[in-house]
């Protein structure tokens, strides 16, 4: 198939040379040549720098001349008598340069007429419209072509050059427009740098209004709070000088009337009796009942509502004016980003491609892992989101959809996970107290305090029946290490099971307890040293916790209806290491 024409061509007994020759290739070629040879054509005996410029070619000797060394060493005499000078390729007068000078085979020579294919001796001089190729006379008369529709090829000729002008025309005018363009981009370019730099200016200029404002906010605020705690002061003071008074007189009336008491003189004691018992009665009586109350409180009632504030600064942001917005088209859920560990699920999305309506932010749907309705699970502007604390060997469904100030958009296809049949997790150095120090891929925990600090698991339960064993590595100088479960926000830098939101069983040398809100039960004889293993058995269907110690229970089930999700938990300090044996078996 020719890859110009595309036309199938069966080869015949001559070979590749029976293809149909490509003259126009072969006039570019020759044209190229000729200018090479014309660059070229300078003198090749001239002694001068640079040489002259050749004016004779000798087709015997094969040597350009210019006029100056052809009369000292080719003179038209003897020998050279015979030999025939021809005008070099760049001469005006040479084959192919607009002279009428014979064609010779020198350098560069003139353009051939091209010859037929089929008859060599034949040039071409007609058009076959059918076959678009030129043809002979004798192809006429004797070959294939005798009876197609032919033309004039000097007319075909001019026709399909004015064809081929029209055409490039059109693309001569979109290549002027598309410069046009290139200049109007490059504009546009200019416009956009501009442009930004003063809408950061302004923006920055917006901003600093806001900050300035708000310091001035700030010091009024902060003039209220000091005018308040003046006042506080000030009625505290009072108080104190006012009572301190009462307080002198009330002691020097006691300290006299003790003094009048130890008079053995009945008459004198009767003569100042009554006016004393008076006094004692009105200094009684000045001791009313809230006299001895502070008239203000330390605390400030003052409260600081900054809250639509702060969601009005993190709502900030420009109004699209140029545009009429509708709802957001349907987020693609990217699956290839999707997955489910232990039982937490990550689902990834975006907006399709050339979505020109604006999102304002997206709702993530996800079911009950039971075939349930569906619930809210997160609401914000990211486009990847993570959810803990799912059921273990469950199926869940999970949809997204966009909005923004038009409202909602439609909800995305439905994507499909499997979480886990059994937990694996390690201790999580990015919820442990910095204290904590992690290793052995982050499955054996110290201390560097000598206070009790709270590492978290990376796994959450909130349903089924989960068992761990953690092994003690390290146990010096009688530690209390506490082992159990706890919600994310536990308090952290104290013993585990002193808030409410951890229940425990804290163990020493000797004994255990159980622990939780600070409340401790269930002592038990069995303690813990180096090598022990201590178990913890989580039962979310009955809703209680278990522990053991070298495989023995340790009392009844510590705690009963514990409800929620929750994460494994251990509490120790620089005393004590301990390792995670079995991560976790779930059933």
């Amino acid at each position: 198939t020719c890859p110009q024409c595309h036309r199938s061509a069966s080869l015949d007994q001559r070979g590749l040379r029976g293809f149909q020759r490509n003259r126009l290739l072969e006039a570019i070629v020759q044209r190229y040549q000729q200018g090479r040879a014309t660059a070229a054509a300078k003198c090749q005996l001239c002694d001068r720098s640079p040489p002259e410029l050749a004016a004779v070619l000798c087709e015997q000797c094969e040597v350009l001349y210019c006029s100056a060394c052809q009369l000292r060493c080719h003179p038209a005499r003897g020998p050279f008598a015979k030999h025939r000078l021809v005008p070099p390729p760049s001469h005006p007068g040479a084959p192919g340069g607009g002279g009428d000078g014979g064609g010779g085979k020198g350098a560069g020579g003139g353009r051939k007429l091209p010859t037929c294919a089929e008859h060599d001796l034949e040039n071409y001089s007609m058009y076959c419209v059918s076959c678009r190729s030129p043809v002979c006379y004798q192809c006429l008369e004797e070959g294939k072509h005798s009876k197609h529709d032919v033309k004039a090829l000097g007319a075909m000729w001019k026709q399909h050059k004015a064809q081929l002008s029209q055409a490039l025309n059109g693309v001569s005018d979109k290549a002027k427009e598309a410069k046009e363009f290139l200049v109007q981009l490059k504009n546009l370019l200019q416009q956009i740098q501009e442009n930004g730099l003063d809408y950061e200016a302004c923006l920055v200029a917006q901003c600093d209004a806001l900050v300035d404002a708000l310091t001035r906010q700030k010091a009024k605020l902060l003039t209220k709070v000091t005018k308040e705690r003046e006042h506080k002061l000030k009625v505290v003071w009072d108080q104190i000088n006012h009572c301190t008074l009462k307080l002198r007189q009330s002691t020097g009336l006691m300290e006299y009337c003790l003094e009048v008491i130890k008079e053995n003189d009945p008459s004198g004691f009767l003569q100042i009796s009554d006016a004393l018992i008076k006094r004692v009665q009105v200094s009684q009586e000045q001791w009313v009942k809230g006299a001895l109350e502070p008239k203000v409180s330390a605390e400030f009632d003052l409260t600081l509502d900054s809250e639509p504030l702060l969601q009005s600064i993190h709502q900030l942001d420009f109004i699209q004016m140029k545009f009429p917005v509708s709802v957001p088209p349907v987020p693609l859920l990217q699956l290839e980003k999707c997955c489910t560990r232990n039982n937490s699920v990550t689902l990834a999305w975006r907006m399709p491609p050339l979505s020109h309506n604006p999102v304002e932010g997206y709702i993530l749907e996800l079911d009950d892992g039971d075939g349930g309705q569906f619930r809210e699970v997160y609401v914000g502007k990211e486009t990847l989101c993570t959810i803990d604390g799912l059921h273990f060997n469950s199926t869940y469904n999970a949809r997204v959809k966009a909005f923004n100030s038009s409202g909602v958009g439609p909800y995305s296809k439905t994507v499909i996970l499997q979480t886990s049949d059994v937990a694996w997790f390690t201790f999580d150095p990015s919820s442990a107290h910095r204290d904590i120090v992690l290793s052995n891929d982050n499955q054996t925990a110290t201390c560097n305090s000598y206070d009790d600090r709270v590492v978290l698991g990376t796994a959450a339960f909130s349903k089924g029946v989960h068992y761990w064993e953690l092994h003690v590595d390290r146990y010096d100088n009688h530690p209390d290490p506490a082992f159990g479960i706890a919600r994310i926000n536990v308090v952290k830098d104290m013993m585990l099971g002193k808030d409410d939101k951890a229940w425990a069983m804290y163990v020493d040398n000797n004994r255990s307890w159980f622990m939780h809100c600070n409340s401790h039960t269930n002592r038990t004889e069995g303690g813990v040293s180096k090598g022990a293993t201590v178990g913890v058995l989580l039962d979310l269907n009955k809703h209680n916790l278990t522990f053991y110690i070298n495989g023995q229970q340790q009392g009844p089930p510590a705690f009963e209806n514990i409800e929620g999700v929750f994460m494994p938990a251990l509490s120790l300090n620089r005393n004590v290491q301990v390792s995670l044996l079995q991560s976790c078996s779930t059933y």
